[in-house]
């Protein structure tokens, strides 16, 4: 089924030319998952989005708002995905702020991507990918509408059977998948990849960590998440996935994984995704 879609409460397809998200990819943008008429990690994404706009210095939208358009544009789907991006909007030519910004926003729901169920049984397959991220700890964290890192990333690779990417940073260290956070247990310890310098801070991400608070955020090099007894990827959309394997590596998904996978599932989200 195509999207649908709200630009500004109404039903739209099409953004203005000069809109700087456009021009400049001067905007964010969230990716929050329904179960009917209901996102159970909807108060994550506004709070990240609040602090998002905060940063960039574009104002924040009404959330009470962006809910009521949200119902509009998920009714009577059963399984969905909303995307709100939010532009500093039309704007004059040029990198200078406007005095008097109008921001955009665009709401529109999809149905969720496909995931086969042993996905989450045995877990997927990953490579490394050979792009390392920039760092600008300004934009780190954000999940801002610059994605071509991520574009180029997944370029890298066209075999169905590989299901993500691991990407590191110009230090090799591991900071995330292209699509997703990721979190390895090394040595009895739930670690994940600080993202101070570059990478997106997932709402998922922020569940597991509230979840299980004796998880650790620091430096995880390549040999330690090639050494790790479990490993597994988080994502808004998708859940909590197993990792099977990376490169010639392979991982067995373990207790800590199956019980996150557990909370995700009590959250009001099912194992498979119905997707």
């Amino acid at each position: 089924m195509a999207a649908r879609m709200l630009i500004d409460g109404a039903p739209a397809d099409q953004v203005p030319a000069l809109d700087r998200g456009l021009a400049y990819g001067d905007g964010l943008f969230e990716s929050i998952r329904f179960v009917g008429a209901v996102a159970p990690l909807w108060p994550r994404h506004m709070r990240r989005l609040d602090e998002s706009c905060a940063r960039l210095r574009i104002p924040v939208p009404d959330t009470v708002q962006l809910w009521r358009e949200a119902l509009v544009a998920i009714h009577d789907m059963p399984q969905s995905v909303l995307r709100i991006t939010v532009t500093r909007g039309v704007g004059e030519r040029g990198y200078a702020l406007p005095a008097l910004p109008r921001p955009m926003r665009v709401v529109a729901a999809f149905a969720p991507p496909q995931v086969v169920d042993s996905a989450y049984v045995h877990g997927v397959r990953m490579r490394v990918c050979d792009l390392r991220l920039a760092e600008q700890p300004l934009l780190a964290g954000m999940k801002h509408l610059n994605r071509l890192e991520q574009v180029l990333a997944r370029a890298e690779w066209n075999d169905p059977a590989i299901a993500e990417g691991v990407l590191c940073d110009s230090h090799d260290r591991v900071i995330s998948a292209t699509m997703a956070n990721l979190f390895a247990v090394v040595d009895g310890v739930l670690l994940t990849p600080a993202l101070d310098r570059c990478g997106v801070a997932g709402v998922a991400r922020a569940e597991v960590l509230a979840t299980y608070p004796q998880a650790q955020v620091g430096e995880l090099t390549l040999d330690a998440l090639l050494g790790a007894s479990e490993v597994f990827l988080s994502s808004s959309v998708r859940g909590i996935v197993p990792v099977h394997s990376l490169g010639e590596q392979s991982y067995a998904p373990g207790a800590l994984t199956r019980q996150l996978q557990l909370h995700w599932h009590n959250l009001g989200f099912s194992m498979e995704q119905d997707g």
